[in-house]
């Protein structure tokens, strides 16, 4: 358990709210893949080098975790379960069995074929379930030393039931996620790119196409890489700045960075929206020693709230 200890509050301009930043969580090696479960009103999350899965529940201030087989690049529940999730482990997709309890060891109930088998340096690094419970995962290229990557060694995979299919290639590091219905639009990154995608998005077959790359973090100024992404109501994107202390908010109609929110560690990794209202932004961090020590509370999860915008419901895996 960690007592929720708020770091900063920023006025927000024009408005009497402001944006809160809540430490939740103890630190992680590398949080990643936040989800949020509606029906248990709880936060999963991966910690991927600690081959960890993580639970929080925000009425309780309760966090558990258990191992799994190897370097956990995501987590998504099973639609209709309350504890099966679909993980990427090292490069194979499972479907693991974990009650939720502190150090419980997980089963796994299925194995789903292992990907990039060609090149067997690479490790799945992020996954989330389209709005039809598709699930798309990406890989990325071996990194030795921390924070140098194999280039252009990686894939976005579509997971529709137990059927694969690779969808791009020549990635570095897979990373953020979303889509817009109304837009007809799914958003990812390749995070060496610093350039964020925009594809037509199918919402019936899942198909992607006619690439286009919608928001330059260099050309906008922006510290550090893209990372995990998630989407409001309004259809503007968080994106999480790995080396950059900040989830910004972008309208990736115009292209235009409209706000910028400070997080009190260096290494941002992800957001999704949550809580009852799902008017809460969860963040994960990372506390990896790549060009120097990451000190608590670098690594924590963090939960913004003020932010006066509001998400959609994580979509869940449909076996």
């Amino acid at each position: 358990m960690c007592a929720n200890i708020e770091l900063f509050r920023v006025q927000r301009s024009g408005n009497k709210m402001s944006v809160k930043v809540t430490k939740i969580t103890e630190p992680v090696r590398l949080g990643e893949g936040p989800h949020w479960d509606e029906r248990q009103q709880a936060l999963y999350f991966v910690s991927i080098p600690e081959h960890t899965i993580h639970k929080y529940v925000p009425s309780t201030g309760v966090h558990t975790k258990t191992k799994v087989g190897g370097r956990v690049g995501f987590i998504v529940p099973v639609e209709g379960t309350t504890d099966q999730f679909l993980v990427g482990v090292e490069r194979r997709f499972q479907v693991v069995r974990w009650d939720g309890q502190e150090g419980s060891p997980t089963t796994v109930l299925k194995e789903i074929e292992e990907v990039d088998k060609e090149v067997p340096t690479t490790r799945i690094n992020d996954g989330k379930a389209d709005p039809r419970g598709r699930v798309f995962a990406g890989t990325m290229g071996n990194e030795d030393p921390p924070g140098v990557f194999d280039m252009n060694k990686g894939s976005l995979f579509r997971l529709d039931g137990s059927r694969i299919k690779k969808v791009a290639d020549g990635v570095t590091v897979s990373n953020g996620l979303a889509w817009d219905l109304k837009q007809k639009a799914m958003y990812y990154t390749d995070s060496m790119e610093k350039n964020i995608r925009r594809y037509d998005y199918d919402v019936e077959t899942g198909e992607i196409s006619n690439v286009k790359h919608i928001f330059d973090f260099t050309k906008n100024k922006v510290e550090g890489v893209p990372d995990g992404t998630t989407i409001d109501t309004d259809g503007n994107l968080w994106v999480a700045c790995f080396d950059g202390s900040a989830i910004i908010k972008i309208d990736p109609r115009t292209g235009k960075l409209l706000q910028k929110v400070p997080i009190p560690a260096l290494q941002v990794t992800s957001s999704t929206f949550g809580g009852p209202n799902y008017d809460i932004l969860f963040v994960t961090t990372a506390s990896l020693n790549i060009n120097g020590p990451q000190e608590p509370p670098c690594g924590a999860c963090f939960m913004v709230t003020g932010l006066g915008v509001k998400g959609f419901p994580n979509n869940n895996y449909k076996l």
